[in-house]
Formats: C-alpha cells, structure tokens, sequence
C-alpha cells in the first residue's frame, strides 16, 4: 500500500494512492497514519479494503509528510561508503546517529525555507525508515519485522551551522523545513529488498545524487538492531539512513549550496517523488 496525507498544514487526512494513481479518502477507516495505525493488524485491515470502494479526493491537494505526530526522527550519518570519501571523513565503525528536530518536518513538495545567516544550505536524498511495532534489543535477523514501511526523505542540512557553531550536527539539520517526508508511506510487502533501491537527487533539472541503497555501509537491519540496543523504537518513529555521493559541498574545484529560487527532485525506486522549491526566510 502507498499511505499519505493530504489537506492544509495541521489538518491532514489519511488517504490511499490506489494502482491507478488515483488518490482516496481513508477517513472512515483510520484517524490519522500514525504509529497508532503502523500496527500489523491495522494494515492488514487497510489492505483489504477495496481501493474502489474509498471516496476518491477531488483537485490537487497539498500532500502533507506521510507520518503524522512522529515521535522521534533519527538520522544516520555518514552511511555511503563513496559520500564518505567526498566529505573528507574516515568510513564509521557503528553507525552515526544524530537526530533532526520535528519542527523540520514538511510535505514532501512544501517550500525549503532558507534560514537567516545561511550560507551553506544543501541537499540529502535519503531512505526513510518507518517503525511498525516497538523494537527494543533486536536482532539483525529479526529488525526488518518491525518495519511498518519506507517513504523518501530529504535530510536538508546547513553546513555553517552543522560544522562551524560547535557542537552536534542537529544544529545544521534542524531548520525550519529541513525535513521534508514523502510522499507515501510504501507498506513493508511492496519493498521486499531495502537495500536495493535506485535513488537521485536533481537540482534545477540537473543530477547531482545518483545511487542505490545496496552500496550503504550499515544496512537498515543493521542500523535497526543498533539503535535499538540504545533505545526503545516506537511505532511512527522515522529514520532516515543516509545519503549517497553528489551533495553541494562535495562538489569541486568550488562546493554549491542552494539559493533562492532553486528546485531540488528528489526520487528513490518505488518510493515516489518529491520536490522543493527554495525560498528566503521573510
């Protein structure tokens, strides 16, 4: 299943991308995609509702993030061999964990808002991991299980802030809007290799990231398994795992960074589409 949100900021409603590409209403079925509603049960629930017999969504609604109320958004860093190398840093020995505020999380096609005092604002095609069931003290073979799905993230980032204000990375990643999450929640049973997915990352119509997911260096299990030996997963919570080579500060002779009026595209293999349009804070 392809689960979304759909509606004005803050008053999103659940909805269903059915084969057709149209979009139907799930109001009467469930409140909200939530982890309330990430439970095996109620997908299986939701799966075998009759996508025809849903009220479709008339217009073009704004797509909101497809998890509401996310409870923790945990980020990986570092996680590409080959992204790695073009940042200047040593391949990690476990996996880097920093976390992005919620305040940063958007619709997957809302406005990039940059920040005042940016310099240095950039791009991050991510997989976006969405916690099912409760996972505290998992094992590799076992974390997959507790996976509701997966969804595209971009991990937007201000280097200045990330690398030159002292202290930890979530002073770069958690800007206003520096979350976008979307389009679709895609259920666990239409994805069944994550780490064989193709992804990229156009800005202004020119391919900047090209990847897959096979070449990370901590797969989704292992990053799972990890993190939850530290902290219990809770069902809504979302991590994104890291991105492959093409950001703007790995570009050479000079790094680029994004302006206003820019538009970032950002696509992962099954996973939908999402783009940003950049703009200056007011």
């Amino acid at each position: 299943m392809k689960l979304l949100r759909y509606g004005d900021a803050g008053s999103e409603k659940p909805g269903l991308m059915d084969a057709d590409g149209t979009l139907r209403d799930l109001s009467a079925h469930v409140d909200d995609i939530t982890g309330a509603a990430l439970d095996e049960a109620t997908l299986t629930r939701l799966r075998a509702l009759d996508p025809a017999t849903l009220p479709a969504v008339a217009g073009n609604p704004r797509i909101g993030a497809c998890v509401g109320n996310i409870g923790k958004f945990l980020c990986i860093g570092l996680n590409y061999s080959d992204h790695a190398a073009e940042a200047g840093m040593a391949i990690p020995e476990h996996p880097i964990l920093f976390f992005k505020a919620n305040s940063a999380i958007v619709g997957p096609n809302d406005d990039v808002v940059l920040p005042r005092g940016s310099t240095k604002t950039d791009w991050e095609v991510e997989l976006g991991v969405v916690i099912g069931t409760a996972a505290k003290y998992v094992s590799e073979e076992g974390a997959l299980n507790h996976v509701a799905g997966y969804c595209i993230v971009n991990d937007v980032s201000e280097r200045h802030f990330q690398t030159q204000l002292t202290g930890q990375w979530t002073k770069g990643k958690s800007c206003d809007t520096f979350g976008p999450t979307g389009p679709w929640l895609v259920t666990k049973d239409e994805v069944p290799d994550p780490q064989a997915l193709s992804m990229s990352c156009d800005v202004n119509g020119q391919r900047m990231q090209s990847g897959t997911t096979s070449t990370m260096i901590f797969t989704v299990a292992q990053i799972i398994s990890h993190l939850s030996q530290l902290m219990t997963l809770h069902p809504g919570d979302v991590i994104s795992t890291g991105t492959p080579p093409g950001v703007g500060m790995g570009i050479k002779p000079e790094p680029v960074f994004l302006k206003p009026g820019d538009t970032m595209t950002l696509e992962i293999q099954g996973l939908g589409q999402q783009t940003q349009r950049v703009v200056a804070d007011d």
